[in-house]
C-alpha cells in the first residue's frame, strides 16, 4: 500500500511509512491536536489499512506540535459530554479506538511529545511500549471534569501500574510529569525532544529487521489476551497449539538456518496470508448496552 493512500482520505492524521514503519501523527496543533469523532475515524482507517498492509511492520503514533493530545475537544462547551439521545447505546469514542489498538495484529509504540490528557492519556494505554518526551505531561483527569475514565481505562490502567498508583492518578484528577510517569511503569523511557522519535525508530527498526511478522502478531494477542486469564494452563495450551501448527513451518525453518549461517533473517510469513488455522482463537466482544432490554434506536 502506498504511501499516499494512507494520507489522502485522513483530516486529522498524517502517515509516512519509511522502511517498514508506518508514523502516524495526530495533526490538530492548533488544539494540541484534541480528540473529536473525525480523530477517532481516521485512527480507526489508518489502523485498519496498516493491518491489511504486509508492508506495514510496525505502528507509530505521536502528535503534531508541542502536545500529544490534550484530551477530548470541548469547544462545544459544558454539553460536551451529554450523550442523553444515544442512551445506553452511546458508545465512548475513545473506547473504540483503544478496542481496535487491542485487536491490533502489528505492535504500536507511542512517542508522547507533550501533553497526554484524559483520552489523549487513557488511548495509549493499549499501545504496547510507551516513550516520552521529557517535556510530556500526564493526567487523568475526569474526575475534575465530573466524568469516569474512558477508553477502557478501567480495565487497562491498573494493569499498567498497579491499582494504588492507578486509582491514586484517577481519584486526583492530577497532572504529573515523564519521571513520574517512568517511574511507576507507565513509560518505558524518557528523551529529550529532539531524540524521542528516533529513539522509537530504533525499536521500530529492531522489529523489523531481526522478527518474523507472523510471530509477533501471534506474541501480541497472546500476552494481551493472556491478562483476564485466571491460570497460565492457558497460556500452556494456547502456546502449544500455536506451536503444533507453526513449528514445521518456512517461519521456523529459516529462523534456525539464519542463526546458524550468521546471517539476517528473511522471514517469507505475511500477516495476511499465513497465521496459523487457530488464529484468532477468541471470539469478538460486541458492544451491547449493560440493560439489553433497551431498544436499539439506531
Amino acid at each position: 500500500m502506498a504511501e499516499q493512500d494512507f494520507d489522502k482520505r485522513h483530516e486529522t492524521v498524517l502517515t509516512d511509512l519509511t522502511d517498514r514503519v508506518l508514523t502516524v501523527t495526530l495533526n490538530r496543533p492548533d488544539r494540541l491536536n484534541a480528540f473529536n469523532p473525525q480523530v477517532m475515524a481516521d485512527l480507526l482507517d489508518v489502523l485498519d489499512r496498516a493491518d491489511a498492509d504486509d508492508e506495514v511492520r510496525v505502528v507509530i503514533v505521536t502528535g503534531a506540535g508541542r502536545g500529544f493530545c490534550a484530551g477530548a475537544d470541548v469547544s462545544a462547551g459544558g454539553g460536551s459530554f451529554d450523550h442523553r439521545k444515544a442512551g445506553a447505546w452511546h458508545r465512548d469514542t475513545g473506547g473504540r479506538v483503544a478496542l481496535r489498538l487491542y485487536a491490533c495484529a502489528k505492535p504500536v509504540i507511542a512517542a508522547i511529545n507533550g501533553a497526554a490528557v484524559g483520552v489523549g492519556a487513557s488511548m495509549t494505554l493499549p499501545m504496547d511500549i510507551r516513550l516520552a518526551s521529557t517535556t510530556a505531561k500526564f493526567g487523568f483527569v475526569f474526575a475534575r471534569r465530573g466524568i469516569v475514565p474512558e477508553s477502557a481505562a478501567g480495565w487497562f490502567l491498573p494493569r499498567a501500574v498497579g491499582m494504588q498508583r492507578a486509582m491514586e492518578w484517577v481519584a486526583t484528577g492530577r497532572v504529573f510529569g515523564a519521571d513520574e510517569a517512568l517511574a511507576a511503569g507507565l513509560v518505558r523511557s524518557v528523551h529529550e525532544p529532539d531524540e524521542l522519535l528516533p529513539a522509537a525508530r530504533e525499536i521500530a527498526r529492531e522489529i523489523v529487521e531481526n522478527t518474523a511478522p507472523v510471530s509477533v502478531a501471534l506474541s501480541r494477542q497472546m500476552m494481551w489476551r493472556m491478562l483476564g486469564e485466571p491460570h497460565p494452563m492457558t497460556a500452556h495450551r494456547l502456546d502449544s497449539r500455536i506451536m503444533s501448527q507453526i513449528g514445521g513451518g518456512p517461519d521456523p525453518t529459516e529462523g534456525i538456518e539464519s542463526f546458524l549461517a550468521k546471517r539476517p533473517p528473511k522471514f517469507p510469513g505475511r500477516v495476511s496470508t499465513d497465521m496459523p488455522e487457530i488464529y484468532p482463537w477468541w471470539r469478538e466482544e460486541e458492544f451491547r448496552p449493560l440493560d439489553e432490554d433497551l431498544p436499539d434506536p439506531r
